[in-house]
């Protein structure tokens, strides 16, 4: 008998709750769907809020649900009394802030594929630093306006050859990102207050205060969690000291920037350059300086998991779910603790 057939003796039901049936298709593919019904005894039907009275018993019996974004927002009281038998949650998407906590204070493990989804926002983050320390983005638009303009830019910048970079944040994102940026000889700065003198000499890297970074890179890439503490943190104290050609780039999230002080500072110093896949709110307002400057390039928040690549986070969740079967170590548990810290 193989490992697998031995996680099939005993089938625990499970659940997928959702309150977007449009991401879990996208998400749960056939042939996840194929290996989670030989794992678990899976309910065909994807179970939405509204659908919580008519199937209560399936719900009471559930021990596992699985989800990705779009999960449903549930309180302590309202689990206790649905899902009263449940153990479990699978998330196959990234931040868990949103529900987890609830779920957690009433002793339900949640799992989430968060590395999966690090790993194309990391792969996108790292070619936008390789780009921005080359003047990639301003010398397209001035090359296309004047060739000795761009020509002149270009000769500004360093290339990727004994630079420095500031990484913001050395969370699972910004760790991976990091470990992309190895094989180029660059000198990482990274400001993280969690991250340990020990974890940093690991990862080969120095740590440094906002402004040191900010004062001293070619291109800052932020990767800061989202919580309460870090929304508006970074600021024109920072965006001030960029130096003339530098270029900030944002995947974490759009609040964490004081928008006014970087439009100012991109003013006030048109060569710096701004790459943003996140704004506050989102969609960006029509409205917005941002949409007017030649200095800053903007996308859809395409940095996360897309097209084929969500696919990686089910299966991520489905391999979870195979440690925690067996009781073997979990890679990807959220605790409360690490609430406090995670994006």
């Amino acid at each position: 008998m193989n490992e697998k057939e031995k996680v099939r003796i005993m089938k625990k039901k499970a659940v997928i709750l959702t309150g977007k049936p449009e991401n879990v298709k996208r998400v749960y593919t056939e042939d996840v769907l194929k290996e989670l019904r030989e794992l678990v005894d899976l309910h065909e039907r994807l179970i939405g809020k509204d659908d919580f009275l008519t199937d209560r018993e399936v719900l009471k019996q559930a021990e596992v649900a699985f989800s990705t974004w779009g999960m449903l927002q549930l309180t302590e009281e309202e689990i206790k009394k649905f899902l009263p038998n449940l153990k479990a949650v699978f998330y196959s998407a990234g931040s868990v802030q949103s529900f987890a906590h609830p779920f957690l204070s009433c002793g339900v493990k949640v799992m989430s594929a968060w590395a999966a989804n690090a790993v194309p926002v990391a792969e996108y983050s790292t070619a936008q630093i390789i780009l921005a320390n080359k003047g990639f983005y301003q010398n397209a638009v001035l090359y296309k306006k004047n060739h000795t303009q761009a020509s002149k830019f270009f000769s500004t910048f360093p290339g990727n050859y004994s630079v420095k970079v500031g990484i913001l944040g050395a969370g699972m994102i910004g760790t991976r990102v990091i470990e992309l940026l190895k094989p180029y000889k660059i000198d990482v700065m990274v400001f993280d207050p969690f991250l340990s003198d020990e974890r940093a000499k690991e990862l080969g890297v120095t740590k440094h205060s906002l402004t040191e970074i900010f004062s001293s890179c070619q291109t800052i890439s932020n990767h800061l969690a989202n919580n309460p503490q870090t929304v508006g943190i970074l600021n024109k104290e920072h965006f001030n000291r960029m130096p003339e050609n530098a270029t900030f780039i944002n995947t974490g999230r759009g609040a964490q920037v004081v928008e006014d002080d970087l439009i100012r500072a991109l003013i006030e110093v048109p060569t710096r350059t701004a790459v943003l896949d996140v704004t506050f709110p989102e969609p960006i307002k029509e409205d917005s300086r941002f949409l007017q400057m030649d200095n800053v390039f903007i996308t859809t928040h395409i940095a996360g998991s897309a097209g084929r690549e969500v696919e990686r986070m089910a299966w991520y969740m489905v391999e979870e779910f195979i440690r925690y079967e067996k009781g073997e170590e979990l890679k990807y548990n959220v605790t409360l603790e690490m609430l406090k810290t995670m994006a």
